[in-house]
C-alpha cells in the first residue's frame, strides 16, 4: 500500500519513517530530488502544479496527503473525486486565508483575536481605528515562521508595513500581550475515531518555533483546547492529524492558526508518546485504528535552526534522541531537533535549559523572561 504525499520535507520524510513499519510504501512529488524525504523514498521531480505528475502520484498511491499547506488547491482538487485527498481538501482551504481561519473560529464558537481584513490603504486606516494598537499586519496567504508580518504601534508603522506588504490581500489583527503560547494535536479517522495529544507548550523567537514542553500540565486549558480542537474535526468530517495554535492571556485560550497536516510541536512524540503523531495520520488517512496518545514521561523538544551543533557533545546524554534532517545549513532554515526526556517535568526543565544554555542561548532567555 502506497502513501502519495506532496512535499519532501522533513515532515514528509519523518512520515515515511513512521510508516515503513507498518508495511507502507511512500511516494513524494518535490520540485527537487535534493529534500530530506527523497532519503527514504521515491520522489517525482516538478512543481506542484504539475497536473501530469499529480495524476500520477494519485495513480500509484492508495491515498494523497502533504506535507505543507501551501500548495496548489486548484490542481489537486482538478485530480478529481476518484483520488482520496486527506486532509480534506475543505481544511486545506481554510488554513491558506487567515480571514476564513478567523471566521472559522468565530462560527465555532472559539475565542480568537479581534482582526479585519485589508485590500488597500483605506482599509488599514479604518482597521486601526476598528481593531486599535498596537497590532499585527499580515499576508493572508503563503505567511509561516514569521514570515509576510509586521508589527504596527503607531501610524508610521502601519505606513511602513503597507508599503513592504501591500499589493496582495493582508489582514489586521491585535496584537496580544500573551503569557505563552501552547496548541493542541490530534487526530480523526475515516471512521470518525478521534485521539488527542496532551498540550504542548511552545516557545518561539522570530517568528520560528524554538522549544516545545509536552505534556503542560493545565488541565482547564487542556480541556478547552480539546474541545475547540474536536469541534474543528467533526465540522470538516476530518481524517487526519490537526493542529491548532493558541495564544494564553490572562488563563484563556485565544486561537491563533491551524495547521492540517503534521506540526513542529508534535515533535516530541515520536519518542515521548505512546503513539507519534506522524504514526497517527497515517493510520487516520487509511482507516486504520488510531493509536493511544499518552505521554511516555516529559518531554522537551529543541528545533536546530541555521547549524547543526557537534553530535559528539550531546548522543552521550541520557534520554536524548538526535534528528537531522539532512538540509545544507543556512539562517534561518529547521535543520534538524532534539528531543530529550525526563521522569519529571523538573528533571525535563532542567535538560532543556542546559541544551540551550549551549545550543541557543538567546531563546533560554526569552523561556525564562516568560516564566518570572
Amino acid at each position: 500500500m502506497t502513501v502519495g504525499i506532496i512535499g519532501g520535507g522533513q515532515l514528509g520524510r519523518m512520515m515515511a519513517l513512521a510508516g515503513y513499519p507498518l508495511g507502507l510504501e511512500f511516494l513524494f512529488l518535490d520540485r527537487s530530488n535534493d529534500t530530506p524525504a527523497a532519503a527514504v523514498a521515491p520522489t517525482l521531480v516538478g512543481e506542484f502544479t504539475d497536473r501530469r505528475l499529480l495524476r500520477e502520484l494519485a495513480r500509484r498511491s492508495e491515498v494523497l496527503t502533504f506535507d505543507w499547506e501551501n500548495i496548489s488547491l486548484e490542481s489537486v482538487q482538478a485530480l478529481g473525486r476518484r483520488t482520496h485527498v486527506a486532509p480534506p481538501l475543505a481544511a486545506l482551504a481554510m488554513s491558506q486565508d487567515r480571514i476564513s481561519e478567523k471566521k472559522l473560529f468565530e462560527k465555532l464558537g472559539i475565542p480568537t483575536t479581534r482582526y479585519a481584513a485589508v485590500d488597500s490603504a483605506a482599509a488599514l486606516g479604518r482597521a486601526l481605528r476598528r481593531v486599535g494598537l498596537p497590532g499585527v499586519l499580515k499576508t493572508r496567504r503563503l505567511g509561516y515562521d514569521g514570515k509576510g508580518q509586521a508589527i504596527v504601534r503607531s501610524a508610521e508603522d502601519a505606513a511602513a508595513a503597507w508599503s513592504a506588504l501591500g499589493g496582495v490581500p493582508l489582514i489586521y489583527e491585535e496584537f496580544v500581550a500573551f503569557d505563552y503560547e501552547v496548541s493542541i494535536i490530534g487526530a480523526r479517522s475515516r471512521h470518525g475515531e478521534v485521539a488527542i495529544y496532551p498540550l504542548n507548550r511552545n516557545l518561539h523567537r522570530d517568528g520560528i518555533l524554538r522549544l516545545t514542553l509536552a505534556p503542560w500540565s493545565a488541565p482547564a486549558l487542556q480541556r478547552a483546547a480539546s474541545r475547540h480542537l474536536r469541534r474543528v474535526l467533526e465540522h470538516f468530517r476530518y481524517e487526519g492529524v490537526l493542529n491548532i495554535e493558541f495564544f494564553v492571556h490572562r488563563g484563556r485560550l485565544l486561537a491563533n492558526e491551524t495547521a492540517p497536516r503534521v506540526h513542529n510541536s508534535g515533535h516530541w512524540t515520536i519518542e515521548g508518546a505512546a503513539t507519534s503523531q506522524f504514526e497517527n495520520h497515517l493510520r487516520a488517512i487509511l482507516g486504520l485504528p488510531l493509536g493511544a496518545t499518552r505521554a511516555r514521561g516529559h518531554a522537551a523538544m529543541i528545533n536546530l535552526i541555521g547549524e547543526m551543533p557537534s553530535r559528539e557533545r550531546w548522543l552521550g546524554e541520557r534520554e536524548l534522541h538526535w534528528h537531522d534532517y539532512g538540509k545544507s545549513a543556512r539562517p534561518g532554515r529547521k535543520l534538524g531537533h532534539i528531543t530529550v526526556l525526563g521522569n519529571t517535568a523538573r528533571e525535563r526543565d532542567a535538560a532543556a535549559k542546559r541544551l540551550l544554555a549551549a545550543i541557543d542561548p538567546r531563546s533560554l532567555r526569552e523561556w525564562r523572561s516568560r516564566t518570572r
